[in-house]
């Protein structure tokens, strides 16, 4: 059945595949959002790197505004990331079953808020960023650190820099041309399979997910970001729901 599926993708046991599919689906809703949102409000609000550089040049330019803007959307991605590791951590030392759940619906509330009430958020600023900046930030920070523990750091979703690097190193292990040496010493270097194809589909989904993300985005406005609010509330209650069925 769906819903033993779909409960499987959030148990506290793990498996390299739960991981994966999981992992698949939040790249998918990251890409969605990363590129939706930039026709939105104007900035890729999973791009730390960029807004770190774009801080510094503004610094440099005398934009002192705009680079304490650029810090303040850093900090906003780094608190998602904080609260995500408080809440884990709370239901683990307080033996919740359900111990992802809060996250989940934590951030499918904000993609509803950010559905309904983006425009009137446009409106309203910290510092000179919009609070639908801040809270697309936030958003990905909570994501992305969720992911991380889940996965044991084997899986980022908001950001695709570390997986075109390490699809980069694989790639160049797999054509690496292992030979023996004339003492008769071998080192053979070989690629991580499971590694490459597992980066290989968080790229692809979080493509798929900003084409579809921007295309919503680009004909529907804000309220398309409904769909992906709606995915983290399936993924959120499944394992509450199988349990209620096995009753």
């Amino acid at each position: 059945m769906p819903i033993n599926y779909l409960s499987k993708l959030t148990s506290p046991k793990r498996t390299p595949q739960t991981n994966l599919h999981l992992g698949v689906t939040l790249a998918c809703v990251a890409g969605a959002l990363n590129a939706g949102g930039f026709l939105a409000v104007g900035q890729y609000t999973s791009h730390m790197t960029g807004m770190l550089s774009t801080a510094a040049d503004d610094l440099v330019l005398g934009r002192i505004m705009p680079a304490f803007a650029a810090l303040f959307m850093l900090v906003a991605f780094g608190w998602g990331a904080a609260c995500t590791a408080i809440m884990v951590n709370y239901a683990k030392r307080n033996g919740m079953r359900y111990i992802y759940t809060p996250v989940l619906l934590l951030e499918a509330i904000l993609l509803l808020v950010f559905g309904l009430i983006g425009t009137e958020l446009q409106e309203h600023a910290v510092i000179t960023v919009s609070f639908t900046t801040v809270m697309l930030c936030y958003v990905m920070g909570l994501q992305n650190a969720l992911i991380t523990k889940i996965s044991h750091a084997e899986i980022r979703t908001t950001h695709v820099t570390g997986l075109v690097t390490d699809i980069g190193i694989e790639i160049g292990k797999l054509i690496y041309w292992n030979r023996t040496k004339a003492d008769g010493v071998q080192h053979n270097v070989g690629a991580n399979h499971y590694k490459l194809r597992l980066h290989l589909m968080l790229v692809v989904a979080f493509f798929t997910g900003g084409i579809l993300g921007a295309s919503g985005f680009k004909h529907l406005g804000f309220i398309s970001s409904l769909p992906l609010a709606l995915i983290l509330v399936v993924l959120s209650l499944a394992p509450n729901l199988k349990t209620k069925m096995e009753r």
